[in-house]
């Protein structure tokens, strides 16, 4: 009985893991959207480093 108790708690455990992983993955923008986001916050962090870079302490 044991074995069946584990893939129980295995099918469990993946059916949670899956949950988890779609809310990561959706936060409600469209594709367009997501990229647009994505491309300004790159262009912020490789202002920052550049500046960085440029300002000798």
């Amino acid at each position: 009985m044991t074995r069946g108790n584990q893939r129980e708690l295995a099918r469990a455990k993946n059916l949670k893991k899956g949950q988890d992983s779609k809310k990561k993955a959706d936060d409600g923008l469209s594709a367009a959207a997501r990229k647009q986001r994505d491309a300004q916050i790159m262009q912020e962090k490789q202002k920052k480093a550049t500046e960085k870079k440029d300002d000798p302490k």
